[in-house]
């Protein structure tokens, strides 16, 4: 196995350990927020503070590792996840709504630095196998669909009279595999070629693909994300238990991993924007299904559509973002993009549990059709034009 190929498998073994430890967060924080919370209207902040620290870690994130290297950087944000469990875990313990927040913050800021796993992947794979590569890290994925909800059940008991303690405590376990897996990282710090001129940001940002790629891949997050959110608490609320929720949470995840087996191959053959195109449609029809009714089929066949949406949404906007940087412009793009993408997915996740609260089920999910046509529009009219040639000069 050469050097190129082992980084992607290790890139992609600990993109599986870290959203294991994410699912398991999505799984229980907005239940257990519920329990903590001074009121209902806030029982989803815990996950709402792991998607701004997602935000918020973003640009330091990209900064330490063009200074540092990828590999240190990476190592950095297992030890942040092993910090972030713990306290979520002594949250629990002293019934401390507040620190159960902030072992969220923390969490999130994991995944801000591990969610540039997928570009580490695609430098290390080169130009023509960047698609694919990226792909094969995001399926990763698939495992935690299944690990992150069993481990949240398995915990449970752990501690006597501390009702899923255990399961922050396993979570942190993850963090602490994924962090000595880390080590054996060999990658290049991003460098630039001597006869490379990086071009201004405004015009890079010109760029119709780029915005496309940037403002697809937000959408899709954020309408994830919202609906992923509130799905506990919707379920909970028309008389389902958690035991039910389970199954649905992992299949949701299923559906946005699994794809990456394929998703780049149909980048390869049809193209990025055509790709996010068909993720639009998904998501389109995850809204229908979730706005017309509330049996346990709508539920999960809605949640599976949203995640298949959000793959190729995702993933096609990830590979369509590569092709408009050089390599001395990557950190700035990089950043700006996760910066914009994790800022729309934080206030995505913040209004899940308000709106749910306000307005219920059905209208939270149809809040989000205006900007998924939107998407759609945007990135049929982007895949028209030809990209800017990526020539120096």
């Amino acid at each position: 196995m050469n050097a190129g190929s082992r980084n992607v498998l290790v890139l992609s073994a600990s993109q599986t350990l870290m959203l294991s430890a994410v699912v398991l967060s999505m799984t229980l924080a907005g239940i257990l927020g519920a329990m903590l919370a001074p009121s209902k209207g806030l029982a989803t902040l815990p996950i709402a503070a792991m998607v701004v620290g997602t935000a918020v870690a973003s640009l330091p994130a990209s900064l330490l590792m063009r200074r540092l290297g990828r590999r240190a950087g990476f190592m950095i944000g297992a030890a942040l996840g092993v910090a972030g469990s713990a306290m979520a875990a002594a949250a629990l313990a002293y019934h401390a709504f507040a620190w159960f927040v902030l072992g969220h913050l923390m969490i999130g800021a994991y995944q801000g630095f591990a969610n540039y796993y997928r570009f580490a992947a695609a430098e290390a794979a080169g130009p023509g196998a960047a698609s694919r590569a990226i792909s094969w890290v995001i399926f990763g994925g698939v495992l935690a669909a299944f690990v992150g909800p069993q481990v949240a059940v398995w915990g449970r008991d752990w501690v006597p009279q501390h009702a899923f303690l255990g399961s922050y405590l396993a979570q942190a376990g993850l963090a602490v595999v994924a962090l000595a897996l880390l080590t054996r990282l060999e990658l290049p710090r991003p460098v630039s070629t001597a006869q490379e001129t990086p071009r201004s940001l405004g015009r890079i940002v010109a760029q119709p693909a780029l915005r496309a790629a940037v403002v697809g891949a937000a959408v899709g997050y954020a309408v994830m994300i919202m609906a992923m959110t509130a799905t506990p608490l919707a379920m909970l609320g028309c008389g389902f238990d958690t035991g039910d929720v389970k199954p649905v949470i992992q299949w949701h995840v299923f559906g946005m991993f699994a794809p990456s087996f394929f998703t780049g191959r149909l980048i390869a053959r049809f193209g990025a924007p055509r790709v996010m195109q068909a993720g639009f449609v998904l998501l389109i029809g995850h809204v229908a299904i979730a706005s017309a009714g509330v049996e346990y089929l709508h539920f999960l066949s809605a949640l599976v559509l949203l995640g298949v949406g959000w793959n190729f949404a995702f993933v096609g906007g990830t590979a369509l973002l590569t092709q408009t940087y050089r390599a001395s412009e990557q950190t700035k793009v990089q950043a700006l993009n996760e910066g914009v993408v994790f800022g729309l997915v934080a206030l995505g996740s913040l209004g899940a549990g308000w709106l749910y609260d306000r307005f219920g089920w059905a209208m939270l999910n149809l809040a989000a059709l205006p900007l998924l046509v939107m998407a759609l529009a945007w990135t049929i009219s982007a895949g028209r034009r030809r990209p800017e040639p990526l020539t120096t000069g």
